[in-house]
This record gives structure tokens, C-alpha cells and sequence, in this order.
């Protein structure tokens, strides 16, 4: 970390000088530093302005994915579903992130039953009473992104089925309670992992959550089956997201071969996934977007 003089402005971009705005804060980090943790450089430590930003941002985000729980249902396809993004997200000023990030081809990721994340809308994709889907959604407001994505649980669902999607959602909530300052991603994401676990699920173990805000992508990778006490330090000001893929079998995955994107459960048994966007606070944390 460099060193920052006492009485010029603070790195921060607060107006104040350092010495009286974030040179205690430096100090903690270095001091877990130097006992050997993995510690946060000054990139994702979000401004006040950042703030902001990601939370205007944040309310395109949760309306859109309001207006999908609103219109979604049996017999309609997931392009349907795209356009209502589009839609919604141009109307109040904003930019799908996913159009384009990396090559996907579509403004949003609808995941029906088997499919664990990144499934490509389609008209050819029908809704049939009894699934389930995850639809995730991020968007970009004035260069700052939001992400979060929600279960949508389609007619007369399995009650298995159903307690899968509950327990997912539990098991984020069990995440959100363990983001505390000055403690591990670690904590979190063995909190998330063991509800899984005591419910009988699985967690996969290749994709997980990311630090997000000024990039759609940004550090740390979140992992969901770490153990307490590892990982990055988490302290204020740090965004992320929380969004495990929970298995009702094996946390075995493959990518579909044709399209290079969407992730099924190699068991063919359903996963569900509910994402949250969160700031961590002096005192625990604030969601942003969900």
C-alpha cells in the first residue's frame, strides 16, 4: 500500500486530510497484512460518490427485476423476458451490462431447473408450470453497475423444488448476516455453505460472486465454500456480490458446448441461485441491489 502523506488530501477523494480520514484505516489493514491475510488494495474501497452512483444504478436494477416478477408465467418465452430488460432498463436511463460483456449475446441470464447460471433467452424457451428460474439481471447507470438476480417460482412447483429455492435464498440471507467489517470472506461464505450442507444441497465450487460497482467484474472472487477466518478482509467500503448456486445434487457442473455459456448440474437435477449486491458498512452491511 503506498504511503500516503499526513496532511495532503485523503486518497479517498473525501476533501479531508489523510491523517484525520483513512491513515487509521490503512494502519488496521497493514497490521492484518503483516500477520499474513489477503487485505484489500485501495481500488475497491468505493467513495461516497461511488455510492451513489452503484445505488442509483441499483433502483433500475431492482425495478426491472419487479417487472419481471409482475409479468412473468406459464406459456411466456425468456426472449419475452429479455425485452422486458431492454425495455425497462432504457426507460429509466440505463444499459444492460450483460449486451455484449464478453460476447453474450442477450441483456439478461434466465437459468431454467438443470441450468445453473447463464442461460441465454430464447424464443424458443417456453415456460411450463412447475419450473423454476433464475433471472439475473445487472445494469449500468452513468458508468456504475448493479447486480442481483431473483428465483421465480412458475404455477404448481414440486414441493422439493420448492424448498430448494427457499433454502438458496436462506443460505444468501445466512451471508448477508456474517458480512461484518474487519472480518473474513471466509466467514460468509462458510455460513452460506453450511445451510446448504445441513439441508442436504450442495454449493458449486467454480463460479461465485465478485466485487462490482465501477466495473461489472472487479476483485475479489466470492467463493461460497471457504472456510471461517481465510479469504479476503472485508472492511468498509468494499462492494460485492452475494449469489450462490445451490445443487439439489452433486456440485458437479458442465458448460454447454454449443452456445460456450450456460452452466448445467451434471445430475440433471435442479440448482436455484438469488443474488444480493452489498456495501459493507462500519457496523455490517447494506444491500444494494437484490
Amino acid at each position: 500500500m503506498k504511503k500516503w502523506q499526513r496532511n495532503a488530501p485523503c486518497w479517498c477523494g473525501s476533501g479531508k486530510k489523510y491523517k484525520l480520514c483513512h491513515e487509521a484505516f490503512d494502519e488496521r489493514i497493514l497490521s492484518y497484512e503483516k500477520k499474513g491475510h489477503v487485505v484489500p488494495d485501495r481500488g475497491l474501497i468505493k467513495s461516497a460518490a461511488d455510492i451513489e452512483g452503484i445505488k442509483k444504478s441499483a433502483v433500475i436494477n431492482i425495478a426491472v427485476l419487479d417487472e419481471i416478477g409482475e409479468k412473468i408465467h406459464a406459456g411466456m418465452n425468456t426472449q419475452e423476458i429479455d425485452d422486458i430488460v431492454a425495455t425497462t432498463t432504457a426507460k429509466m436511463g440505463g444499459i444492460p451490462a450483460d449486451l455484449n460483456y464478453e460476447g453474450y449475446p442477450k441483456n439478461v441470464c434466465t437459468s431454467i431447473n438443470d441450468q445453473v447460471c447463464h442461460g441465454i433467452p430464447s424464443k424458443d424457451v417456453i415456460l411450463r408450470d412447475g419450473d423454476i428460474i433464475n433471472v439475473d439481471c445487472s445494469t449500468i447507470l452513468n458508468g456504475y453497475y448493479s447486480d442481483s438476480s431473483r428465483m421465480y417460482m412458475i404455477g404448481d412447483v414440486d414441493p422439493e423444488w420448492r424448498r430448494l429455492v427457499e433454502v438458496t435464498k436462506e443460505a444468501m440471507e445466512e451471508g448477508i448476516k456474517a458480512v461484518r467489517p474487519w472480518r473474513f470472506m471466509g466467514d460468509m461464505g462458510d455460513a452460506v455453505h453450511q445451510h446448504a450442507l445441513k439441508n442436504g444441497y450442495s454449493v458449486v465450487k467454480e463460479i461465485g460472486g465478485h466485487g462490482c460497482g465501477l466495473e461489472f467484474h472487479e476483485d475479489p472472487f466470492v467463493s461460497y465454500v471457504s472456510k471461517p477466518g481465510e479469504e479476503m478482509l472485508m472492511v468498509p467500503g468494499m462492494v460485492f456480490t452475494i449469489e450462490p448456486m445451490i445443487n439439489m445434487g452433486s456440485d458437479a457442473i458442465f458448460i454447454d458446448e454449443d452456445n460456450g455459456w450456460t452452466v448445467y448440474t451434471d445430475d440433471g437435477l435442479p440448482s436455484a441461485q438469488w443474488e444480493v449486491e452489498v456495501l459493507v458498512t462500519d457496523d455490517g452491511c447494506e444491500i444494494l441491489s437484490y
